[in-house]
């Protein structure tokens, strides 16, 4: 019986703002090598979708529509089995702490990864919020920036999700769309306004947790088994959805090298999200810099990997662009005609509504 760790592979690297959204911004894009991700490029064959949330794309590659992302997120958190059993259980939202701020006559959301929150100020806040909210829901606090609410009654509240919204305006957000839960939000943001965690937060200079972003309502859905064997990743929102579909879900490996050693089964799924941080939080130099990690520790090794230990790879890439999918089969590797190109040239045709 052949060894499953050597059978053919078909990989998909689902890889969110794998293209910087500010194509004439020379200092980020103008010098960035990535030899690897350009050869693959070169000999693949690319797709132009219209634009997706990363979270609505990654639901998609378990057949999910409309996903329920609190509870399936809450689900895959690693604060161990009765976080795991609480989202079983009830309809829960992300609730993720946010601070509001006015930009030019507009409100702009920034979440917790734009500025620091310390577990200590997160689980006195939700603490606090229990106590006075109690009729609504209950908070639970994974991480500082994590948050979820399980409420006492279902109620409908569709949203944007986070990584939509994050340094976004939100004028249009926060009107026109009255429902219960925006009509409670108004007391939440009251009071915390006149926390005294919010209060010290201001005096130090920091912004005040001034509002929580609800998002991703609804029960634990029982979800079809996916096609995949394996799905590798330190996203929980992956993870749980892995869970749900009974898939195995292993963390994140430092490299391709590694998963292929450690890999079973012939269709793999690995959430490569390093680059979505500094695209959110508009972090050039960091986006580079995860950029050329990326590029070193995974898609110049599959120069050597394509048509050998990987039978087809596929790249998934939600963009300000679009969604873009590349696919490259074994036999694509000997397309030695085709020119790399560098990543700025791409982000300049994209933008230009170009498909390269």
């Amino acid at each position: 019986m052949p060894n499953p760790r050597l059978l053919p592979v078909r990989l998909t690297l689902l890889v969110p703002e794998l293209i910087w959204p500010e194509p004439n911004d020379q200092l980020t894009l103008g010098k960035l090598s990535a030899p690897g991700f350009e050869w693959l490029a070169a000999r693949a064959t690319l797709e132009r979708q219209p634009k997706q949330a990363f979270e609505n794309v990654l639901a998609r590659h378990f057949g999910v529509e409309a996903a329920p992302f609190g509870a399936l997120r809450l689900l895959g958190e690693a604060a161990g089995q009765t976080v795991s059993d609480a989202a079983r259980d009830g309809h829960w939202l992300c609730a993720d702490p946010v601070h509001l701020r006015f930009h030019h006559e507009r409100i702009v959301l920034a979440d917790a990864g734009a500025f620091d929150l310390d577990d200590d100020e997160a689980h006195a806040l939700a603490g606090a919020l229990n106590e006075i909210f109690a009729d609504v829901g209950r908070f639970h606090v994974a991480t500082s920036r994590r948050w979820y609410l399980r409420l006492n009654e279902a109620v409908e509240h569709p949203a944007e999700t986070l990584s939509t919204m994050a340094g976004r305006r939100m004028d249009g957000e926060l009107s026109g769309k009255e429902t219960r839960l925006t009509r409670w939000l108004n007391e939440v943001q009251m009071f915390l306004h006149g926390h005294p965690i919010n209060e010290k937060r201001q005096a130090q200079g920091k912004p005040a947790i001034n509002s929580l972003w609800l998002w991703g309502s609804g029960a634990l859905p029982t979800l079809q088994p996916a096609a995949w064997s394996a799905v590798s990743t330190n996203n929980p929102l992956a993870t749980g959805l892995a869970l749900a579909s009974g898939i195995p879900a292993e963390a994140l490996p430092s490299s391709l090298g590694e998963l292929l050693d450690h890999a079973t089964g012939d269709r793999q799924l690995v959430v490569l999200d390093a680059l979505l941080p500094p695209v959110l939080y508009e972090d050039g130099e960091g986006w580079k810099n995860a950029w050329q990690t990326l590029d070193r520790d995974w898609f110049a090794p599959l120069q050597g990997a394509a048509g050998r230990r990987i039978e087809m790879l596929t790249i998934v890439a939600p963009t300000i662009y679009g969604q873009l999918t590349w696919t490259l089969h074994g036999k694509d590797r000997w397309k030695f005609w085709r020119q790399s190109r560098p990543l700025a040239a791409l982000a300049k045709e994209l933008a230009e509504g170009e498909t390269p």
